[in-house]
């Protein structure tokens, strides 16, 4: 009987197990997604009450995050360490990252023409949007691009970009949760560990492991009221967006959602081709970190089911894994570079701006690259980091910052989603294939 069942009083452990199977059930997320809206919809005020406990939520899985990454990836590190083998990984490692982001970039390009969201819309529509911004539906484009109210904060930097990266103090670091900063200081102090020999480190082995399965466990636990979870989320962010914006920009957010769709099968056929079985186990590992990524908004509170999903079900060596999710995690952000390709070529389409042949494979490559940028960024960080992609075509962000900021919750859960897929296969295509499932 596992710990939980002990835990929980007389219900059997087969009981438990059940329970957690439909509170991770993506047709369950689902349904309490549109009952979430229902009720942020009908009844605000009760949805803006709710959104608390989604808060609350976050940050309980939040609070597992750092200490289940370094553990992790120490551990990892140590094992790799006495195996042998970290060079070719760490080729790997680039070679898929890189060529997954540019796949996400492409698909996204490729199903983003095919739909034309921000093209031939409606007079109401565009009133509407104008609204948004500030502006009046009859404003012209440089009217509605130097309004005040709703600017960008600016791109970040390259040195912005590597001091994201370098802890000058680790405790402070844990404290503020920079996960891209924790991630560094246990590379270099897992590869320090991995110098020191066995006899000396294996006290400090075994206090980590202790530290990675207590992290599991707790997690197991709080994943269990996921369902209300979600419906008090989403009720909270229809009632403090509206449906009057998400209706404005339904074109472009069932645009990303068709794109976000395209490179999570694409990421699911190549866990199956990976892990040598059929479509259905796989199906069934990626349930739960699937429907925590669409219920949390956090890649990185996905990181334990991503690893059990794979080395517990799918059979991956898990020394591997338990250093490859982190590192995918914060590096591999394929949801940004699906977000950036089609929001830019929405933002085109509203100016009227057609994006020639040449034009979209900067575009693509561009967004690779920002996706990489935007590594320990969410919210409206990510939306902002957009503009720097629109410079490159001299499109004029400012003024539609508001309408990506407005429809940002929805968004949200698809470039998390589509993160946490792209990762899990990623993780795939660097370790060996498994024995069989």
């Amino acid at each position: 009987m596992s710990a939980l069942a002990q835990l929980a009083g007389p219900l059997p452990a087969a009981a438990w197990r059940r329970v957690q199977s439909l509170a991770i059930n993506p047709l369950v997320v689902l349904a309490c997604v549109l009952l979430g809206g229902a009720i942020g919809w009908a009844a605000p005020a009760a949805g803006l009450r709710l959104a608390v406990v989604g808060s609350v939520y976050v940050n309980l899985l939040t609070m597992v995050v750092l200490p289940f990454m370094m553990s992790a990836v120490v551990l990892s590190l140590q094992t790799l360490y006495r195996e042998g083998g970290t060079g070719r990984i760490a080729r790997r490692v680039v070679l898929v990252f890189v060529l997954l982001a540019l796949a996400a970039a492409v698909l996204a390009t490729a199903g983003t023409l095919v739909l034309h969201p921000g093209e031939n819309l409606s007079d109401a529509t565009r009133q509407e949007l104008g609204q948004l911004v500030g502006g009046d539906a009859d404003q012209t484009n440089t009217a509605m691009a130097l309004h005040q109210a709703d600017v960008a904060p600016p791109a970040a930097t390259a040195q912005d970009i590597v001091r994201r990266l370098v802890p000058s103090n680790i405790f402070a670091a844990l404290a503020e949760g920079e996960t891209l900063k924790v991630l560094v200081f246990a590379l270099l102090f897992g590869v320090s560990v991995g110098q020191v020999p066995e006899r000396i480190a294996g006290g400090l082995q075994q206090a980590l492991q202790s530290v990675y399965e207590a992290c599991q466990t707790l997690t197991r636990w709080i994943n269990l009221p996921l369902p209300l979870v979600v419906v008090c989320m989403t009720a909270g962010q229809v009632a403090h967006t509206g449906v009057v914006a998400m209706a404005a920009m339904a074109g472009y957010v069932l645009g990303f959602l068709f794109v976000s769709a395209l490179v999570i099968c694409l990421a699911v056929l190549l866990l199956r081709q990976r892990a040598g079985g059929e479509l259905k186990p796989v199906l069934k590992a990626m349930r739960e970190p699937f429907a925590l990524g669409v219920a949390t908004n956090n890649s990185a509170a996905c990181m334990p089911a991503m690893v059990e999903a794979l080395a517990g079900r799918l059979g991956f060596a898990r020394a591997r894994v338990e250093l490859l999710v982190p590192l995918c995690t914060a590096l591999l952000r394929a949801g940004p570079v699906v977000y950036f390709v089609s929001g830019t070529m929405f933002i085109a389409a509203l100016y009227g701006r057609t994006l020639g042949p040449g034009e979209l494979v900067l575009l693509a490559a561009v967004a690779a690259l920002t996706g990489f940028a935007s590594s320990g960024m969410g919210g409206v960080a990510t939306v902002a980091l957009m503009g720097t992609v629109c410079a490159y075509f001299s499109l004029p962000f400012e003024a539609a910052f508001v309408l990506f900021v407005a429809v940002d919750p929805l968004c949200a859960m698809a470039r998390t989603a589509v993160s946490v897929l792209v990762g899990c296969a990623a993780v795939s295509l660097i370790c060996a294939r498994p024995l069989g499932l």
